[in-house]
């Protein structure tokens, strides 16, 4: 039986179940906190230190967080980390209740529940191969599932919620956030337990945190596929920081209508992240990668010279399909290749990377349209992706992605068929 008609385990319905009721609570706090946070203040800096304040750990302790991952058990530490985030929302919600809220309570809870999320984050990433036996294609149907999954509940559910029980009270969101990450807690903690990695050699967690790092880059593949979320970063936040000003000044949209346009371009990643498999059965992995990221910097291109709204919103429908269809093969492949001892290590130097990009692609187009014109950002970033495809297309091309997944045998052994479908696959090394 090859790999294409097998089932997803029952324990990936429960985790799917999870992660779904906990994106819908992210929605919800990610919707409520900056409007509970409006609350108190009007100071634009003290805004903004809520918000980067969720981002800090990744930039502090992303690959330190991934070492400590790859020596726990990773069940253990996902249902552990969102219990001890249920606990933590009770804190603020007390706190508006009583009207004791402040700035500083917040940002403290930003930052804790960004440092859960590390951890959960990291560890779901490396159980997910683990159940599933490393089977490449079960693993892009399942990161399929579960990146269409956030997107609807963090991008379209979620946020109209939290601004809707924001209206009942400041402690209702938290509090409705509060309750999704237990039921995710206690969905978690009935997965199935897996083995933890074989044990390496006994080493300080900085030492291994960088044989982890120094992993990433000196294999080609890998670092390919860790460079497009991070140049990406750089272009998509270059062009997020000056979107609500190009739509209003340059398209005539207003509040309601930026709202619809935001909505087209999840509406995409939802359609991306389904087709992502077909794509890669298409045109193998490394040429389905190549041709996402390419489709992105097209997007951005015809959105920059949009002249009107209605080819706004199809420029980023587009961009948001080619960056669900990415955010599932790159993943997936990822799972498919890494020992599993590296695979927290792996996983949290990747995104540690793309967030560290995230506050220069800011700066960048604040600075390219402050210097120049409202739609030079826009420009800058499509340059920069195109830029960027045509120097990863060799470092993950079909030839490589073939040479990787032989070379990673599965855990049900190396003549598993599902690698032997992807192989096949990704044969015609067209790029």
């Amino acid at each position: 039986m090859t790999s294409g008609v097998r089932k997803l385990p029952t324990g990936f319905g429960r985790l799917w179940t999870a992660q779904t009721v906990s994106s819908l609570g992210d929605g919800v706090s990610h919707a409520a906190l900056p409007l509970i946070a409006l609350t108190l203040t009007r100071d634009p800096m003290a805004l903004a230190v809520v918000t980067a304040a969720g981002t800090l750990p990744w930039l502090l302790f992303g690959v330190l967080g991934g070492a400590l991952v790859d020596r726990w058990d990773r069940r253990r530490t996902m249902w552990v980390m969102d219990a001890s985030r249920a606990v933590l929302l009770a804190i603020p919600a007390a706190a508006a209740a009583l009207d004791l809220l402040s700035i500083p309570l917040l940002a403290a809870v930003a930052f804790l529940l960004g440092l859960g999320g590390l951890f959960f984050d990291t560890a779901a990433t490396a159980y997910l191969p683990d159940l599933l036996g490393r089977d490449p294609a079960l693993l892009e149907r399942a990161n399929s599932r579960l990146r269409g999954a956030q997107t609807a509940m963090s991008g379209f559910a979620g946020p109209p919620a939290g601004s809707a029980l924001l209206a009942l009270g400041r402690a209702v969101p938290l509090l409705a956030d509060a309750v999704s990450f237990m039921l995710s807690a206690l969905l978690v903690r009935t997965l199935p337990a897996m083995p933890r990695p074989v044990p390496e050699v006994r080493e300080s967690l900085l030492l291994q945190a960088r044989a982890g790092a120094s992993y990433v880059f000196r294999d080609r593949l890998l670092l390919g596929l860790a460079l497009r979320p991070a140049v990406g970063n750089v272009a998509f936040l270059a062009v997020e920081t000056v979107l609500a000003l190009f739509a209003h000044d340059r398209l005539g949209i207003d509040t309601y209508g930026f709202g619809l346009l935001l909505t087209a371009e999840a509406t995409g990643g939802l359609l991306g992240a389904g087709i992502a498999s077909y794509l890669g059965r298409r045109l193998g992995t490394g040429t389905a990668l190549t041709c996402t990221a390419a489709v992105e910097g097209l997007a951005i291109l015809g959105l920059a010279a949009a002249p009107n709204p209605y080819v706004a919103g199809l420029a980023l429908a587009v961009c948001g399909a080619g960056m669900g269809a990415t955010m599932v093969l790159g993943p997936s492949l990822r799972q498919a290749i890494v020992p599993a001892h590296l695979m927290g290590r792996l996983a949290s130097t990747s995104r540690m990377l793309a967030m560290c990009a995230a506050p220069v692609g800011a700066f960048l187009g604040g600075w390219l349209a402050t210097t120049y014109d409202i739609r030079t950002p826009l420009y800058a970033a499509a340059v920069l992706l195109l830029t960027m495809t045509a120097i990863t297309a060799s470092m993950t091309s079909n030839r490589r992605v073939e040479a990787a997944l032989w070379a990673a045998p599965p855990a049900d052994g190396p003549d598993h068929p599902a690698y032997k479908d992807l192989a096949q696959e990704s044969a015609p090394d067209s790029l």
